[in-house]
């Protein structure tokens, strides 16, 4: 009799799939079975890439003459602890009843990659039917779902390409780099540490960029210096109500385009702010105690300061609500609001997902598709049944607002690959009370997230003035929220961290930025004072405002913020920049450094290997000795191992694979090719002296 075999990734992905079909035969020892059908499982990777003595027993000794070390057919090996359930899953592949094979592992280029070598190694014959399951949650509906549109397994052979590809990639650098540079270095960086283990050079195609990215904010910071600058403020009065204006050089001031400043609104030296205060003030204000400049009272023969206004800008704002979540930024949105690493929240997002109650988590898109948005009042009215969130999950179906969310900017399919963005799925809330604490925070910010994009945008009145004192100009705005929109579900501080609408890169963290708010943060002149906003609004151009007082208020610039945990997953996902803005963000994306499966993984590795330390109370991450000396090695060898740039090219050239714009022996040449020239540089070399000095300098900034 034949029979149909479903083969998962794990054991409990298998049990979803056994439950959908309504499979209730006996479970056996690594399998479920009925009449019909049986479901096996792997449980993670049963197969690996084997070292390279394997392919030579001389391999086994680490040596120059070996390297560049390129083989021209790879060999694979079973994973010794998981060898019982490969045996069972290759037979089962390979039982004569089963003649159609339904690839269940997950949807997407790692989860194709299991699958495919236990295939290879059970060598499993091509005359049996097989067909493979896409699916992007685990509810029994997407479960069949999947099944029923099931593709047969050679449309995905491009994927498959990519990812063999990726692993001969990491396979290749890792040996190569490895190796030569432990050879070339190893015993420098021991006896310089006075290492008492021998510990080989660990360097990575994506590991070791992400290291050089560490390492350089922290030079940067140990580098700055402080620069101090000077604002002028005019406190301004109107209506029995004082207000701050803030002096800016524009176009038309005395000191427009001219050395003395810091930026357009500030003085380099105290002295020059003084300057000024005298130059506009008539009379010559007092100096307090305070620092603050008091403009004396008006005589008959004196007049008072006054502040003329120039213009007035009324304006309404709108904010969006922001795009999804995709697994980057719910990282980047767990590491800063409930400070836990990448890697717990992949895990947490993981037990969601297989409670059945989110989406597939591993996923870079940060929207929905055409298809799942037609179906989506589903979600929607299964979260009537979370008491967080059912009066706006009711208001939602009540409004009937969901029904044009197809063409908006949070459905759009170009922007996704293997899966649409992690949002909740409506059921399995049953499961709520099994949850801890924390995941249940982490899917209620999913939910919420969720929710948001079907409430109307946020909005705000807000008005700018321009201020002019005798010949120099002042600002000063005002900004008030009239209507909530999504904050009501989404909160005003949680919009923080995802403004739509800001303009800070990451520039402004490499570079440094300046306190007392030099730049303007767009929160900082937000208030809930509807008398002054009155005020503001009456206010028409040629008034005349009293000026009380001409205040200098002194800042400095600060260094560039650390990587906490969640931003530096950020920084990977966008090619080593910390890009807030989420606009930016969407137009570079594709090229990032490894992938969304994968960067809570690599984390977690340089921390373990004692190359970074990562303080699990604040997330921040900085480098240990051993990093940055690693990091001067590469620098002084092999240093384009470094570049961001060039790290996400090597992902975006697997992309080509998998599209099939690119076959895979052109990956392959370019691979190959820079791999040999890199090692020959190596050898090559002879600067073992440069770059013990160079460890002394390195050393002075730890604790030894």
């Amino acid at each position: 009799m034949s029979k149909s075999l479903y083969i998962a990734e794990k054991p409990s992905v298998a049990t979803e799939f056994a439950k959908a079909l309504k499979i209730s035969g006996r479970k056996q020892d690594g399998y479920i079975e009925s009449e019909e059908a049986v479901v096996t499982w792997c449980v993670g990777h049963l197969v690996t890439m084997s070292y390279p003595d394997a392919y030579d027993p001389a391999l086994k000794k680490w040596s120059m003459t070996s390297l560049p070390f390129l083989p021209n057919e790879y060999k694979y090996e079973i994973i010794p602890n998981v060898k019982k359930q490969f045996n069972i899953v290759k037979g089962l592949l390979n039982h004569k009843d089963v003649d159609k094979i339904y690839v269940c592992t997950d949807s997407g280029r790692e989860g194709e990659y299991i699958y495919r070598l236990v295939e290879q190694e059970a060598n499993v014959s091509h005359s049996k039917e097989r067909r493979r399951v896409w699916i992007d949650s685990q509810t029994e509906e997407e479960i069949l779902r999947g099944i029923r549109e099931a593709k047969p397994l050679s449309a995905y052979d491009n994927l498959s390409d990519a990812a063999y590809l990726r692993a001969q990639e990491d396979y290749l650098m890792g040996i190569n780099f490895s190796r030569a540079l432990t050879l070339k270095y190893g015993n420098e960086v021991q006896n310089f540490l006075n290492a008492k283990k021998w510990s080989a050079i660990s360097v990575g195609r994506v590991m070791t960029c992400v290291l050089g990215m560490v390492v350089r904010r922290e030079r940067e910071v140990r580098n700055f210096i402080k620069t101090p600058f000077y604002r002028v403020m005019a406190t301004i009065s109107e209506q029995n109500h004082e207000f701050d204006a803030e002096f800016k050089a524009v176009e038309g001031s005395k000191y427009f385009n001219t050395p003395l400043l810091y930026k357009d609104n500030g003085f380099k030296e105290r002295t020059s702010a003084v300057h000024m205060i005298k130059e506009i003030s008539d009379p010559i204000p007092e100096l307090m105690d305070d620092g603050a400049w008091i403009s004396q009272k008006s005589t008959e023969d004196q007049e008072q300061l006054w502040a003329e206004v120039i213009q007035v800008e009324k304006k309404k704002e709108k904010k969006n609500p922001p795009l999804l979540y995709n697994l980057a930024e719910l990282q980047n949105e767990c590491a800063k609001m409930f400070k836990i690493s990448p890697d717990e929240t992949l895990k947490i997002t993981q037990e969601l997902y297989e409670k059945k109650m989110v989406t597939y988590p591993r996923t870079d898109a940060r929207v929905l598709s055409t298809a799942v948005a037609k179906e989506i009042h589903k979600n929607i009215e299964g979260l009537k049944g979370l008491n967080q969130v059912r009066e706006y999950a009711s208001e939602i179906m009540d409004s009937g607002s969901y029904k044009g969310i197809a063409k908006t900017r949070y459905v759009n399919d170009s922007q996704i690959t293997d899966h649409y963005a992690i949002i909740p799925t409506g059921q399995g809330l049953n499961n709520l009370r099994s949850l801890n604490h924390t995941t249940i925070r982490v899917y209620e910010i999913i939910v919420r997230r969720f929710l948001s994009i079907f409430f109307p945008a946020a909005e705000y009145r807000k008005v700018a003035i321009t201020l002019k004192i005798k010949s120099e100009y002042f600002f000063a705005s005002l900004r008030m929220l009239e209507k909530d929109g999504y904050l009501k579900i989404i909160g005003k501080g949680n919009s923080k961290n995802n403004e739509a609408d800001g303009d800070k890169t990451s520039a402004e963290n490499k570079n440094g930025s300046d306190k007392e708010d030099q730049d303007g943060n767009e929160d900082s002149d937000e208030t809930t004072d509807q008398s002054l906003l009155a005020i503001f609004m009456s206010l028409k151009k040629g008034m005349k405002l009293q000026t009380n007082a001409l205040n200098i208020k002194e800042g400095e610039t600060s260094p560039p913020k650390r990587y906490n945990s969640g931003s530096l997953i950020l920084a990977m996902e966008n090619a080593g920049q910390l890009i807030e803005d989420e606009e930016l963000r969407t137009q570079i994306k594709g090229s990032g450094i490894g992938t969304s499966a994968t960067r809570a993984e690599i984390l977690n590795k340089l921390v373990k290997i004692d190359y970074l330390d990562l303080n699990k109370k604040t997330q921040i991450i900085s480098p240990k000795i051993l990093g940055e000396l690693i990091f001067e090695v590469v620098e002084s060898s092999i240093k384009s191992l470094l570049n961001p740039e060039l790290t996400a090219s090597w992902e975006k050239g697997l992309d080509y694979v998998s599209n099939g714009k690119i076959t895979k022996e052109e990956y392959t040449k370019k691979l190959e090719g820079f791999v040999a020239r890199r090692v020959v540089g190596v050898k090559n070399l002879n600067n073992q002296a440069v770059l013990q000095r160079n460890f002394k300098e390195i050393a002075s900034n730890y604790k030894r």
